[in-house]
C-alpha cells in the first residue's frame, strides 16, 4: 500500500476536513437533496441535479481523505536533524542568478502552498533538493529554463 508522508498539521487538516465533510457539509447536501425533490420532476430539476453532484464530490473527497489517513505516514520535523535536505525540512535557498534567498519547508502534497512558502516533496525543486547538503548547488528545469540554486541552509523546526 502506498504510504503518504505528511506532517503533524497536515495530518490534523486532513481530520479536520473530514470532520467538516461528515459533519456539515454531508448533511446539507442531503437536506439539499430532499429540498430539491419537493420541487417535483427531477428531470428538469436543476437543483437536484447540482446537489447530487456534490454529493458525488463529498463522498470522493471524503474516500480519497480516509484512505490517505489509514496509510499517513507523520513525519515529525522535531525528531530529524542535520544539513541533509529530507521531508519536513525548512531549507533557505539562494538563486545564483538573481541572489535572491527564499525559505520553503518540504511538505505533502495535500499540505503544500506556494503562499506560505510549503513546496509538496513531489516539486520538482523539491525533488533536486532532497538528499543534497548544505553549500550544494542543485539545477531545475523550470518553463523559463535551468534555474540554479545553492542551498544556505537546512532546519528541522
Amino acid at each position: 500500500m502506498e504510504k503518504f508522508p505528511m506532517t503533524k498539521k497536515g495530518l490534523m487538516a486532513l481530520e479536520a476536513e473530514l470532520q467538516q465533510l461528515k459533519n456539515v457539509e454531508r448533511k446539507a447536501v442531503i437536506a439539499d437533496i430532499a429540498e430539491a425533490r419537493a420541487h417535483g420532476d427531477l428531470s428538469e430539476n436543476a437543483e437536484y441535479h447540482a446537489a447530487r453532484e456534490k454529493q458525488g464530490f463529498i463522498e470522493g473527497r471524503l474516500k480519497e481523505i480516509e484512505t490517505k489517513l489509514s496509510a499517513a505516514e507523520v513525519i515529525d520535523p522535531l525528531k530529524m536533524e542535520g544539513d541533509i535536505v529530507r521531508f519536513s525540512a525548512t531549507v533557505t535557498i539562494i538563486d545564483e542568478e538573481t541572489d535572491e534567498e527564499t525559505t520553503y519547508q518540504i511538505v505533502g502534497a495535500d499540505e503544500s502552498n506556494l503562499k506560505d512558502f510549503k513546496l509538496s516533496f513531489q516539486a520538482p525543486l523539491s525533488r533536486a533538493l532532497i538528499g543534497k547538503s548544505e553549500g550544494d548547488s542543485v539545477a531545475v528545469q523550470t518553463p523559463s529554463g535551468e534555474k540554479t540554486y545553492e542551498i544556505l541552509n537546512v532546519d528541522y523546526k
